[in-house]
């Protein structure tokens, strides 16, 4: 077990990986519904603020999501997206 600072809420914490278990629900919601998101859109231009104000999902955990392994299977579709 590590002492681990949160990546979402920057609470430290006590246990494996990099979000804490408070923040573990919100996470998945959010990571589900950028998922949502980009099968919806295959093949559509879309800017950074249309995904953020579509999806509820911050800047931040935009960036961070898109850099996740978990993404690779929607490598494709996430650079048909333009995210500049």
């Amino acid at each position: 077990m590590n002492f681990n600072k949160c990546n979402r809420c920057g609470c430290f914490f006590l246990a494996e990986g990099a979000i804490c278990p408070n923040c573990e629900p919100k996470e998945q919601l959010e990571i589900n519904r950028l998922k949502n998101y980009i099968e919806e859109n295959v093949g559509t231009q879309c800017n950074r603020n249309e995904i953020i104000s579509s999806t509820g999902i911050s800047d931040k955990n935009l960036n961070r999501f898109l850099t996740q392994k978990q993404f690779s299977d929607f490598a494709s579709q996430i650079q048909k997206i333009d995210l500049t």
